[in-house]
């Protein structure tokens, strides 16, 4: 170091103090929450997600998405698609990255299940040509919504609800749904 270079050096360095060679680090533990019920919710939020995000498929712009599970009936699918299923609950997905979309469908779709949702709306947008972003995200819905087992059918939602930029989907009823509607049913039976 020259001469010069330490001058400017020590000159930078006049109104610094060293610190203490006592101090000690305090390391703090994170808080731990006492609801275990709120530790259960984000550790399910945290599961693997398996939605693929490998080959696509691009689906044409004109041919509008419709699925239904196996044995699944048709009239379901019909109601779905004349919006006899209202939406309790919806997810917007315009203009966002694919790993971002996978990641909210995901939770999304685990969020409804858990609050015995069954009619949501999904809005993923609508490209005007097949390579465009809005029809790669609505392909990989497609695909992603296929490979949920608690959704029983999809299809392109009503121009009121969003048209070809947004899609419907009922899920099946969760195991606390089916266990409330057998006890209000039997009770009739009676």
């Amino acid at each position: 170091m020259s001469k010069q270079d330490k001058d400017f050096f020590e000159q930078a360095m006049a109104d610094v103090t060293p610190l203490s060679s006592t101090s000690q680090t305090l390391y703090l533990k994170p808080l731990e929450k006492t609801d275990k019920s709120v530790r259960r919710e984000e550790q399910a939020l945290r599961q693997e997600n398996f939605l693929s995000t490998g080959f696509l498929e691009l689906i044409p712009c004109e041919l509008p998405l419709e699925y239904k599970g196996e044995g699944i009936q048709q009239g379901v699918l019909d109601k779905l698609s004349h919006g006899r299923y209202p939406p309790q609950a919806s997810l917007n997905l315009l203009k966002q990255p694919v790993e971002a979309c996978r990641e909210a469908l995901f939770r999304f779709i685990l969020q409804a299940e858990k609050q015995n949702l069954r009619s949501l709306l999904i809005v993923h947008g609508r490209g005007r040509g097949n390579e465009s972003h809005a029809n790669i995200i609505r392909s990989f819905i497609a695909k992603w919504l296929a490979q949920f087992e608690q959704v029983q059918a999809f299809c392109r939602a009503l121009p009121r609800d969003g048209g070809d930029g947004a899609c419907y989907v009922t899920l099946r009823k969760s195991a606390q749904a089916r266990l409330d509607n057998f006890e209000r049913h039997a009770k009739r039976s009676r």
